[in-house]
């Protein structure tokens, strides 16, 4: 098979660690998703504010047996260049992830046989050309015998550096000149897509805890001869106290976070703090993030969040604009998804309680937002594509201040054409933007 070739990179995330202990509040957003107009939006978006950008799957969302998501990953490397040539963002500052590589999806086996199948899940993400790997092993495995959410940091960092090895017998030639993969070690992340209940449950990251870990995986990595790939390690995963749920909100607080702040000064390398769960902090906040060394802000539910919203109030103007006539061939996209969270609830069940009193509202419009794992059911991918048809005229200005205040004043200036997918995109890049602002270290 010839070998795939990738254009030199030129993505600033090896360089945001040391731009921050030289006092540069330099950070960089990823987006973790696979709604190709949530990944189009970031893309367009990032290009004409020439912002570097991260696009990851999760371990659960692509891997070698397909995901939720459909798609191995050579298929999402290749559908997420596809996507960033369509939108003119230039692919040398692009790079692609995977989030939480580990046994995670696998727990409930054997050790042996978890780690076999993480393994497969490495290799198989850096043949497809990720240049970011971020290694999660920080969970309990069937056999392990433990009764906690964490195994100790000792076995923890010696599958970390099992993994680790793995990837690097499949780096290529190309991949060795282009100094990656880049790697991400440490657990310390919340519940993959907000899992918050109790707000005194959210901890902040003991420095201690990153000085232990960091040692053992140091040494380890020295011992599997792994030195190249430490020089390579470009973030820790770390708890600055943040996080979210369906109807829960813990916003950042500085003075909780003085301690870990001031550790990134100790960081080696081209290390940095990487944050998960930054969905939903306001623009300051997420600017005060980045000014704390918090460099790399993890995102996705907020922008797919900000998507589903710009549907409903689509939804709301099509009721208005076909309300009386007798012809009409309404979407129902709002009682269509609601049917089929009902009759396939897997994908919202762990994350909302079915015996809350607002179980219907927290599962449509849930901070969380479980809704999108159902935009490609087929039932609902129809629905949207009528939707989108009903409103093929430009949509009355009135409808669009109600609905969409935020682009009203772009519409009446000729900005932004009063059409769905343009008022969509909009909604998208609003929730997405002060990233890209904090990242730019800006207020």
């Amino acid at each position: 098979m010839e070998q795939q070739k990738y254009p030199t990179m030129k993505n600033r995330l090896p360089e945001i660690g040391p731009q921050q202990r030289r006092g540069i509040p330099a950070g960089i957003c990823s987006i973790c998703s696979s709604g190709s107009m949530v990944l189009e939006t970031g893309l367009a978006h990032a290009a004409r504010n020439n912002s570097d950008l991260i696009i990851e799957s999760t371990c659960n969302q692509v891997n070698q047996y397909g995901g939720y998501a459909g798609m191995t990953p050579r298929d999402f490397a290749s559908y997420i260049r596809g996507l960033a040539r369509k939108n003119g963002f230039p692919e040398e500052r692009l790079l692609i992830g995977g989030d939480h590589l580990g046994p995670y999806p696998w727990r409930r086996e054997t050790a042996n046989t978890a780690m076999d199948k993480a393994r497969k899940l490495v290799t198989d993400c850096v043949s497809a050309g990720y240049g970011k790997i971020h290694l999660d092993c920080g969970m309990p495995i069937g056999d392990d015998g433990v009764d906690t959410d964490a195994v100790a940091p000792e076995l923890s960092a010696k599958r970390t550096a099992a993994l680790c090895k793995a990837a690097e017998s499949t780096r290529s030639d190309v991949q060795r000149k282009q100094g990656l993969p880049l790697y991400v070690i440490g657990a310390e992340a919340p519940t993959p897509g907000g899992s918050l209940t109790n707000a005194r449950d959210v901890p902040v990251t003991e420095p201690e805890e990153i000085s232990r870990f960091l040692d053992i995986c140091k040494t380890l990595f020295r011992t599997e001869g792994l030195d190249d790939a430490w020089q390579r390690v470009v973030a820790i995963v770390v708890q600055p106290g943040i996080d979210f749920g369906p109807d829960s909100f813990v916003a950042y607080n500085p003075d909780r976070n003085r301690a870990l702040s001031a550790f990134h000064d100790r960081l080696a390398g081209r290390m940095t703090y990487e944050v998960h769960a930054t969905d939903f902090q306001s623009g300051p906040s997420l600017s005060k993030m980045v000014e704390d060394h918090f460099a790399l802000l993890k995102t996705g539910p907020v922008l797919t969040f900000a998507f589903r919203e710009a549907v409903f109030a689509l939804a709301r103007i099509e009721e208005e604009r076909l309300k009386g006539r007798k012809s009409a061939d309404p979407s129902d996209i709002i009682r269509v998804i609601d049917r089929e969270m009902t009759a396939s609830p897997e994908h919202w069940r762990s994350h909302v309680r079915e015996d809350s009193e607002d179980v219907r509202v927290l599962r449509i419009y849930g901070l969380t937002d479980r809704v999108r794992y159902y935009w490609n059911y087929p039932a609902v991918s129809k629905a949207f594509a009528l939707l989108i048809n009903n409103l093929a005229r430009p949509i009355p200005l009135g409808l669009v201040s109600q609905y969409f205040p935020e682009a009203f004043h772009a519409v009446i200036d000729d900005k932004l054409p009063a059409e769905p997918l343009f008022l969509i995109r909009h909604r998208i890049v609003e929730a997405l933007h002060p990233y890209i602002t904090a990242c730019s270290g800006k207020r």
